[in-house]
């Protein structure tokens, strides 16, 4: 009688089957809001365009901190307009930080994968599925949108800005376009234009001098994370306000998480005001100056 020989496939890590079965991943969205009223009906929008177009399972995840322009009520019809499935509200009281905006949400969060960005249009959803691929291609463990490769840049903002992140000058025919709330103009934003013409490097290159975290952008906000990943890193991470992003970075590099790097292009705020007072370049110092020490 012949015998019957079984081979056996190697056991396969959670990763590798995460990649070979990329229909089962959902993105949960992180949008922390203060006063983004006018933003986020638009960002929503381009959102839901985005992953719609792509075919991508989602969320978005508002965490308002008691906004009293009344963005709240905003989100609440969206949530009405989108369903509760796709958007989903969790507010605060008041303003807790950046950090512990991100705890919450992941609290509410069902994806396997955390993206954060900003909700005030300075970070266009059209890069989201470039994230997407860069994670699979390499398998990282984080996907940052970076300003300084490639064809990234920095758009509108003004010296305080530059100086806190690494300035560059805009150089974009046509920025004047993008203030426009109309939807088909900001659907069909290009930021593909002339590499932006470096200025200064400010505190990214200050950062990458002490540090050498191995990453291009340190303080951009707009990224992707295994969830597991950034539940771990907030846990290890102690500044507040712009360092935190910051530390991020570092944190990982110490626990030898991988990074992925996508250029993205960052266009100041459409509508509102800048959220960064005169007292973060002193705090960004600080912070800085304590990560050099302790890492």
């Amino acid at each position: 009688m012949a015998s019957l020989e079984v081979s056996r496939s190697p056991r396969r890590s959670r990763r590798e089957l995460e990649v070979r079965s990329p229909r089962q991943n959902k993105y949960s969205v992180l949008l922390p809001t203060y006063n983004e009223r006018e933003n986020l009906p638009l960002i929503v929008w381009l959102l839901v365009k985005s992953f719609s177009e792509s075919g991508i399972n989602y969320e978005i995840i508002i965490i308002d901190d008691g906004s009293p322009d009344g963005t709240r009520d905003v989100a609440e019809q969206l949530e009405k307009i989108y369903g509760s499935d796709r958007i989903l509200l969790r507010p605060r009281e008041k303003k807790l930080g950046l950090g512990t905006a991100y705890i919450h949400g992941m609290k509410h969060a069902t994806g396997n994968y955390i993206i954060i960005m900003d909700a005030d249009l300075s970070h266009h959803p059209k890069f989201i599925p470039e994230f997407i691929r860069k994670q699979k291609e390499g398998n990282f463990d984080i996907v940052s949108g970076t300003r300084y490769k490639g064809n990234g840049g920095v758009y509108g903002w003004d010296l305080k800005r530059k100086i806190i992140s690494d300035g560059v000058l805009p150089c974009c025919p046509g920025w004047s376009l993008l203030g426009s709330s109309d939807p088909a103009i900001l659907a069909s934003w290009d930021y593909r234009c002339e590499p932006p013409r470096l200025a200064s490097r400010g505190a990214n290159f200050l950062t990458q001098i002490l540090l050498r975290p191995g990453a291009s952008d340190l303080t951009g906000s707009f990224r992707l994370y295994r969830k597991e990943v950034l539940e771990k890193l907030i846990e290890k991470c102690v500044s507040k306000g712009y360092v935190f992003q910051m530390e991020m970075i570092v944190r990982a590099r110490q626990l030898n998480y991988t990074i992925g790097e996508v250029p993205i292009s960052f266009v100041d705020r459409v509508y509102g005001e800048s959220k960064l007072g005169g007292n973060e370049i002193v705090s960004f110092l600080k912070g800085l100056l304590t990560l050099f020490a302790t890492t």
